[in-house]
């Protein structure tokens, strides 16, 4: 059965770029995101580890281990390396994981028979501190994934899971939030003292409490 929001991440042990892995004993207390390549060598996923390279001070700011994954050798990993180095003029310094026997890709059912056989999809997951998968998205081989939207729900997530809110659409931190539908009106007014505005009754904005 395919894997749902909330469920426990699959656990497991791989080699990558880095050495052996355990991956939940890897992503700690923290966040974590996984995220799936068809293939060594190819051109959309060049620039996409480029672009997760050089925001790799943003994740790590918002306490997120980001891992890669393809069903190359570690060996081709690390040559591809330098070739994305050169290429967008970064330093890759997260893992990729060498799943050469597509164990993990069929865990995460990364593998559409109807896309490919052999390769896994552009897919991406984020896992919480607790292990849940909290976010699942498969790009087609043919675009690019957004990280700047990744951190974006990254942000959204993390402040979600400490207060009563929702972020609205096109969300971006610092802007107002939803109160939640579990909290009253009269209680979101002493919760959220910097100001409740009621638009309708199920729909209220709050100041993002966090700042």
């Amino acid at each position: 059965m395919s894997l749902r929001l909330g469920d426990i991440a699959p656990n497991f042990k791989a080699k990558t770029t880095i050495g052996e892995i355990d991956f939940h004993e890897y992503l700690g207390n923290g966040w974590g995101i996984l995220f799936s390549h068809p293939a060594d060598y190819t051109p959309v996923c060049t620039t996409e580890l480029g672009r997760t390279a050089s925001l790799q001070a943003e994740f790590e700011k918002r306490n997120v281990k980001v891992l890669a994954l393809s069903v190359d050798s570690v060996e081709s990993h690390k040559n591809w390396i330098s070739d994305i180095n050169e290429t967008q003029h970064v330093s890759v310094g997260f893992p990729i994981i060498a799943d050469e026997d597509k164990s993990i890709a069929h865990a995460y059912d990364m593998i559409h028979p109807n896309a490919s056989e052999t390769f896994t999809v552009r897919s991406l997951f984020i896992i919480g501190p607790d292990k849940k998968i909290k976010l699942m998205i498969t790009y087609p081989a043919s675009t690019g994934r957004n990280f700047v939207e990744v951190l974006r729900v990254i942000d959204s997530l993390q402040l979600t899971s400490g207060y009563s809110v929702a972020t609205p659409a096109d969300w971006k931190e610092g802007e107002d939030v939803i109160v939640g539908l579990n909290v009253t009106t009269d209680d979101a007014v002493k919760k959220f003292p910097k100001g409740v505005k009621v638009v309708k009754p199920y729909l209220r904005y709050t100041p993002q409490p966090n700042k």
